[in-house]
């Protein structure tokens, strides 16, 4: 069957009312709640597929030896590093995007997909260098011990080599979410999942005809699973019938717009970046307490992550709904998204609370049946529960100034909320006060509700208004590659 045939048997308008295709979807008029819900649960089921991604290679490693499932622990914090750094300009392609396709402007939309597409495979393969060669003088930067060492070294060198395919999709799927199209990209996601969890064992254990491989095979299995992923992406989107179109033309790179990809992509990288490091430097915080604490703290972060996916889905939903308004010059109608997405996300997350704090011991066991981890665990749960709605409200306002194309504004929340907030307040209430784990979980209170309150209060000053991006020169000029408006497309 032709891959064309097969691809058309996963159009999103078979799938019913629930997923809708970007075309059924009117984005720029009428009501806000159904746009954004049909654009937020396929990015929700998208995550829950990437976590599963994870898992699957934490359980078949888990099998295999106690030093490999070490090996991963250190390793994926490093992938995420890497990713974190190049992922902006993915961000800064779907807000370009998103307004153009607002602006009712495809070319320009065809060429910043094209030119994103070019400069985050280049960026990546430069990250995917440094990071073959240096992985592991970082790796014993970390402490990793000499039996993990190799094992972790092993891991990153392969997916290093193979960073500029995980980008690839990953530029797919910002770029579809930019047009609007949320759908396609979680059925890709999809289909990478289940083979990645069908080859992990296969080459991690050596299954049929294949080597035995540990470590290095999990990191295998996710490469090959998705550099097809990335290979299906460049397909669909030179094919152009599903949405976002890229053209070979349109590739050739235009270090003009590289300046406005960077000026847009920058902070969000430095978000991204951010917020990886600032966890990790709390992670200091909580070496200073016994393991029972690090695991209950451990557990208790895993389940944030789990929880937040609707805020971080309606975020990303608030973006591509803000874009295209604003390139559609309805600034009010992107500002009553953000608005209406901040209301739903506290009202939805508060509910949220509510059933952790009722469920906080029953959550725990759940992940671990120590009787001393429990029940700090339930207390770190239901200290922080009652702020969770607040993290929507941020969540949400952040979305709408990164459609604005205000990515700074953006990571100055996160960084500030992250970075100069949380971490100093965990530091002087556990270290200076000896608060204890209160102090340690009341960090968490305060970054929240602050983070909250500094995102409604920016936003409502309207500063991102203005912030029309599709009328920058470097997308215009003749010698640039766009072409003309009335251009016959190919």
């Amino acid at each position: 069957m032709r891959l064309r045939d097969a691809l058309a048997r996963l159009d999103p308008r078979r799938l019913g009312d629930l997923f809708k295709g970007q075309e059924e979807i009117d984005l720029t008029s009428g009501s806000i709640g159904w746009p954004l819900f049909y654009l937020s649960l396929p990015i929700v089921v998208t995550n829950l597929l990437q976590t599963a991604y994870n898992l699957a290679d934490t359980f078949w490693l888990g099998q295999f030896s106690k030093d490999a499932l070490a090996a991963i622990t250190f390793a994926f914090p490093m992938v995420f590093l890497l990713i974190s750094l190049g992922m902006g300009l993915t961000v800064a392609g779907s807000v370009l995007v998103a307004q153009h396709i607002g602006a009712d402007e495809e070319e320009k939309a065809t060429y910043a997909a094209s030119q994103t597409m070019t400069f985050a495979v280049v960026l990546s393969l430069v990250l995917g260098s440094v990071g073959f060669f240096f992985v592991e003088d970082a790796l014993r930067l970390l402490g990793v011990s000499q039996d993990v060492l190799p094992l972790a070294t092993g891991y990153m060198e392969v997916v290093s080599l193979g960073l500029f395919m995980m980008f690839g999709f990953f530029v797919f799927i910002s770029l579809m979410r930019g047009y609007g199209d949320t759908i396609t990209p979680m059925l890709v996601m999809l289909g990478t999942v289940v083979l990645n969890i069908a080859l992990d064992p296969f080459l991690i254990f050596g299954w049929w005809v294949f080597p035995r491989m540990g470590v290095q095979g999990a990191a295998i299995a996710t490469v090959f699973s998705r550099g097809l992923a990335m290979l299906v992406g460049l397909y669909i989107m030179f094919d152009g019938s599903r949405g976002v179109k890229i053209r070979l033309r349109d590739m050739w790179p235009d270090f003009g717009y590289l300046r406005r990809l960077f000026s847009i992509g920058a902070p969000a990288s430095i978000e991204g970046t951010g917020r990886a490091l600032s966890i990790n430097l709390l992670l200091v915080v909580v070496a200073t307490f016994p393991d029972t604490v690090a695991a209950a703290f451990g557990v208790g972060i895993r389940v944030f992550s789990v929880i937040f996916l609707p805020a971080i889905a309606v975020g990303r939903g608030v973006e591509t709904l803000a874009g295209q308004n604003i390139g559609a010059g309805n600034e009010d109608r992107a500002a009553r998204t953000s608005d209406f997405a901040a209301k739903v996300m506290f009202v939805v997350l508060s509910g949220a609370a509510v059933v952790v704090w009722l469920t906080a011991p029953a959550i725990m066991r759940v992940f671990t049946d120590n009787p001393d981890v429990i029940p700090i665990g339930a207390d770190f749960l239901r200290i922080v529960a009652p702020t969770f709605g607040f993290t929507g409200v941020m969540r949400a306002y952040s979305g709408g100034f990164r459609g604005a194309g205000k990515t700074i504004i953006a990571a100055a929340i996160a960084i500030f909320t992250l970075g100069i907030v949380r971490l100093p307040v965990a530091w002087f209430a556990v270290i200076e006060f000896d608060f204890g784990t209160t102090g340690l979980f009341a960090s968490f209170i305060v970054s929240n509700v602050l983070g909250a309150v500094i995102a409604y209060v920016w936003y409502r000053r309207g500063t991102w208004r203005g912030a029309d991006l599709t009328d920058d020169p470097t997308a215009t000029v003749s010698g640039s590659g766009v072409e003309d408006e009335a251009a016959v497309d190919d």
